[in-house]
C-alpha cells in the first residue's frame, strides 16, 4: 500500500510545481520579463502617483533625448502609430508646450478628455488630456489634438476624435 501512495505524491508534487511555475511567469517574476507586463506594472505605479491632471507626465521634446532604442511600448499595440517627427510642426510645437508644462494657446488645453467613445485603451476617469494642435487658417480651435495620458503615452488625432495614432516618441 506504501508503494502505491508514492507514486501518487510524486505526481502530485509535480503538478504543484508545474502550477506554481506558471503562476510565477504569467505574475511577470520570470528571467525575461513581458514587455505588457512590465508596462501595465509602470502604468499603475506611474498613475497612481501622478501629479496633477492638468499636468501629464512629460515627454522629451522633438529633438531631444529620445528613448533608448527598443523601450518603447505601445500602449495598445492594435492601435497605429505615428513617428514623432512625421507629425506637422504645430503638433511637435503642442507636444514641446506639454513638455515644458505650458503656457498652453487655448483655455480648454490640459482639460479631461473623457474617451466616451472608448478609442483608446480603457482607463480611469480623469487619466486623459487633451491639447488644441494650432490649425493654420482655422479661425477656432480645430479639430487637430493631442490626447496624453497619466503614464506619458501621446496619442494624435487629426479628425477630433474620430481616429487616434499613438505617438512614437523614438522616431
Amino acid at each position: 500500500m506504501t508503494r502505491r501512495k508514492s507514486p501518487l505524491v510524486v505526481v502530485a508534487v509535480l503538478i504543484l510545481a508545474l502550477v506554481a511555475g506558471i503562476g510565477y511567469l504569467l505574475a511577470g517574476k520570470g528571467g525575461s520579463s513581458h514587455p505588457k507586463a512590465a508596462a501595465s506594472s509602470t502604468a499603475t505605479t506611474a498613475g497612481a502617483s501622478a501629479a496633477k491632471p492638468s499636468a501629464p507626465k512629460p515627454s522629451p521634446p522633438a529633438g531631444g533625448t529620445p528613448a533608448p532604442s527598443g523601450t518603447w511600448v505601445p500602449a495598445d499595440p492594435a492601435l497605429a502609430d505615428v513617428c514623432r517627427t512625421k507629425l506637422p510642426s504645430q503638433a511637435q510645437d503642442t507636444l514641446g508646450l506639454i513638455a515644458k508644462g505650458g503656457p498652453y494657446p487655448y483655455n480648454r488645453d490640459g482639460i479631461v478628455f473623457e474617451n466616451r467613445e472608448s478609442r483608446l485603451p480603457k482607463k480611469s476617469g480623469g487619466y486623459y488630456h487633451e491639447f488644441t494642435v494650432v490649425t493654420p487658417g482655422s479661425n477656432d480651435r480645430g479639430t487637430r489634438r493631442v490626447v496624453t495620458g497619466n503614464s506619458g503615452e501621446q496619442y494624435w488625432s487629426a479628425d477630433h476624435y474620430a481616429t487616434f495614432q499613438e505617438i512614437d516618441p523614438r522616431c
